[in-house]
């Protein structure tokens, strides 16, 4: 929980609060603008502005549960049961996406999210297993494959596996001591169909085993679930990666963002940064393209 003692100072006045535990995972600044915004110099978020009406305040909810290290706190007890049940929230411009929100500290606070489809339900990277969340993703046709974008966003795996019986995906280099049982191993560095609409790419750099899903629905815009390999720029008007952030080759990140361009989506749907959503492929190709440029 998060400690009143702890209260970050450039937090507004009231009842909303960060404190100092906060590692800067963006979240709650994704899910309520209008309330947190980020202390570049602490390098932390805050409460800018307490939440206005009742639907600032539920968005500002949605973010304390969202929270991996339970960093945002109140000084009056609120119902949360409503923001809770919010999730997994619908994705705009996405509509068989969701975002699932109860981010894990085991992963650093990163996005997992549900793709909602009649061939079965994915879940990409695992947030945490909380109750309320597994028992709504139970009412929306539970969890066919769990896709494992690399090593640092496993999390509660092996909670949704007992639970779902889903088939989890992980990249053999990437397996560790907690992963070895998962149900399929990918290999090489060639893509690899799960079903019509789903395809898992390679994209070795962030981690050597860094895995990226390709899902095209029929007659729609594709989206891009890309782990941390790449994220919306600061402006969101392109794409970016980071190199401080490169755990095997940034050389090999680069060539691995160069051959995302052989492939067609729209939208991009990271594990850590903000979602980018360009208005064609062609567009998508150009950001790809000018990303690869300049990570060289």
């Amino acid at each position: 929980m998060a400690r009143v003692t702890d209260r970050l100072p450039s937090n507004a006045p009231g009842d909303l609060y960060v404190d100092r535990s906060c590692i800067d995972c963006d979240l709650c600044r994704q899910l309520a603008p209008a309330t947190f915004a980020r202390d570049d110099r602490a390098g932390q978020s805050y409460v800018h502005a307490q939440p206005a009406d009742d639907a600032a305040r539920h968005r500002a909810l949605m973010a304390l549960v969202t929270c991996p290290t339970a960093s945002i706190g109140m000084t009056r007890k609120l119902d949360t049961r409503a923001a809770s049940r919010a999730f997994p929230a619908e994705v705009p411009g996405v509509p068989d996406v969701r975002f699932c929100g109860f981010a894990s500290a085991d992963s650093y606070g990163a996005s997992s999210w549900l793709v909602v489809r009649p061939g079965g339900n994915v879940l990409v990277d695992s947030p945490r297993a909380a109750a309320t969340l597994v028992d709504r993703v139970a009412a929306l046709g539970g969890v066919r494959w769990m896709f494992l974008t690399h090593r640092d966003d496993v999390a509660d795996h092996a909670a949704w596996r007992e639970r779902f019986g889903c088939e989890r995906v992980l990249h053999r280099d990437d397996l560790s001591a907690g992963t070895r049982d998962v149900e399929r191993v990918i290999d090489g560095h060639e893509p690899v169909r799960l079903d019509d609409d789903l395809l898992v790419i390679p994209v070795p750099g962030h981690t050597r085993g860094s895995s990226a899903l390709l899902y095209r629905p029929a007659g729609r815009e594709a989206v891009l679930f890309s782990g941390d390999h790449v994220w919306a720029d600061d402006d969101e008007r392109g794409l970016d990666a980071g190199r401080d952030v490169c755990w095997h080759s940034w050389p090999e990140q680069r060539r691995s963002v160069a051959r995302l361009a052989g492939h067609a989506f729209t939208h991009v749907l990271p594990g850590h940064g903000r979602p980018f959503h360009a208005t064609s492929p062609a567009a998508m190709r150009d950001a790809v393209l000018a990303l690869a440029r300049a990570m060289a």
